[in-house]
């Protein structure tokens, strides 16, 4: 069984129909050729089997047979024809049950089962004598119920798989671009570490004959470094899935008018404007606020095309704030980038890695924005 759940507009909808339609034809059945005695008690079952429709998607396997046995009990022992509610609402009963439980399950048999046998009893107390049009007609009124509460729960299925697969592709997008930021990162790292030590051996060859103490602690310090370095290199090489290479400073907000000049010349005219008093930003942050920056044009230029746009970068006293606007056409963006699964959700990883925060909204004159804001 797909679930089960209270019930819902409809489904209040629905048992109200039945119960409207099970009382009005009980009535004026009095003034049929064939009316039916106890004229209440055959109310009464009509609302309570109401009830019965309103919860049907709780158990519509066990509704479906109960319904199935009062209705079938009552055609052997009462007299009259039995009437069309009784049946309309044996459809519906149908259409949930194929809806709710999968089509080859033993449940869905049976329910098919008792709705044949419900039919053949009702038919066989139909007056005049039923004929073979009427079984025709029941025939495939049952079958189109039936194909309803099939295509119900395909559509359904189709609905929860596709739920699942953007889940999981959201989860790989996530786990992706986490790896390339700590790709990234390491990269950063292992120049640093390769700087210092370095410059260590550097210190350590100009000291003098007699500070051998001195050269002892740097040796030290010297071989801690190229240790870490090897174990860097390593590990870059696991991340990359291949032989790390050499080792480079990576790209920051410094280069940031050669990036915009990049994306002038593939045709979007975006404009860069810088507030505040630059300060030193650590590699880690300056490669994300650049990749952000990269990521949300590269956004505009494939969703948007060749539009305007402009980057504004602003150093306030604790944070550096990045907004990046364009003129593209309204309306919400993909949540993720080109086919490496970055995009939103790269940018959103890449502001909370700093403890930032990343909020992205179409704009109601048209156009989209994108507005990071990075702790210093």
């Amino acid at each position: 069984m797909l679930h089960r759940r209270s019930p819902s507009p409809v489904d209040w909808l629905v048992a109200a129909v039945v119960a409207l339609f099970a009382v009005a034809e009980e009535v004026s059945v009095r003034s049929m050729a064939s009316p039916r005695s106890h004229l209440l008690l055959w109310i009464a079952a009509g609302l309570v089997t109401a009830v019965a429709v309103l919860f049907r998607t709780r158990a519509p396997f066990a509704i479906l047979v109960v319904y199935s046995a009062a209705n079938i009990a009552t055609f052997a022992l009462t007299p009259g024809s039995p009437a069309a509610w009784q049946f309309y609402t044996q459809l519906v009963l149908l259409c949930t049950l194929l809806a709710e439980v999968r089509p080859d399950s033993a449940r869905a048999v049976a329910g098919l089962t008792a709705t044949g046998v419900f039919v053949a009893a009702m038919l066989s107390r139909t007056s005049p004598p039923s004929g073979w049009g009427d079984v025709a007609v029941a025939l495939v009124m049952c079958a189109i119920a039936a194909g309803a509460g099939l295509a119900v729960r395909r559509h359904r299925v189709l609905a929860v798989q596709a739920a699942e697969r953007g889940a999981l592709l959201a989860r790989e997008s996530v786990q992706e671009e986490r790896a390339r930021i700590a790709r990234e990162l390491h990269d950063i790292v292992a120049h640093s570490v390769s700087v210092m030590t370095m410059h260590t051996g550097t210190v350590r060859l100009l000291l003098r004959a007699d500070q051998e103490p001195e050269r002892q602690a740097l040796t030290t310090v010297e071989a801690a470094g190229r240790e870490a370095m090897e174990e860097l290199r390593r590990m870059l090489g696991l991340l990359r899935g291949t032989q790390a290479g050499d080792l480079l400073p990576q790209a920051g907000l410094d280069r940031l008018e050669d990036l915009l000049e990049q994306f002038r010349s593939a045709g979007l005219d975006v404009t860069l404007a810088v507030s505040g008093e630059r300060v030193s930003l650590s590699a880690g942050l300056d490669l994300s606020a650049y990749r952000i920056v990269q990521e949300a044009l590269t956004n505009t230029l494939k969703h948007a095309g060749p539009t305007r746009a402009a980057v504004r970068v602003s150093y306030l006293p604790a944070e550096l704030r990045l907004e990046i606007t364009d003129r593209g056409p309204r309306g919400p963006r993909p949540p993720s980038g080109g086919g490496g699964g970055h995009g939103l959700i790269g940018m959103r990883e890449r502001a909370a890695l700093f403890e930032g925060t990343l909020t992205a909204a179409p704009l109601p004159e048209g156009g989209f924005t994108v507005r990071a804001e990075l702790p210093l």
